[in-house]
């Protein structure tokens, strides 16, 4: 998907991906598959926590870009970037859905 068209789309979180803070991880578990499969177990870091946090269905990926640079000392180019990665990321395992 080009990062173009990307940065204009908004997403909602999957049905299918269940979100927990354990500890002081913030990990992502699909349910449709077997929980003893630790490859399909996700941890996230703290921006990527906090994008998926942002991640509600009516802001785009921009406004997400925004509310990153806002929250941690990143420019918004690098932190543009490190959004669309983890989006698409999410996107390839299963864990967003287009709005």
């Amino acid at each position: 998907m080009a990062e173009e068209n990307l940065r204009e789309k908004r997403f909602k979180k999957s049905a299918s991906i269940v979100a927990r803070k354990v500890a002081e991880e913030f990990i992502l578990v699909p349910i449709r598959k077997r929980s003893t499969d630790l490859g399909s177990i996700y941890a996230l870091n703290p921006v990527g926590a906090f994008v998926w946090e942002c991640i509600d269905g009516s802001r785009k990926i921009v406004d997400i870009r925004d509310a990153v640079v806002g929250e941690f000392d990143v420019v918004p180019e690098v932190a543009e970037k490190d959004v669309l990665e983890l989006i698409g990321e999410l996107l390839g395992i299963g864990a967003l859905d287009e709005v």
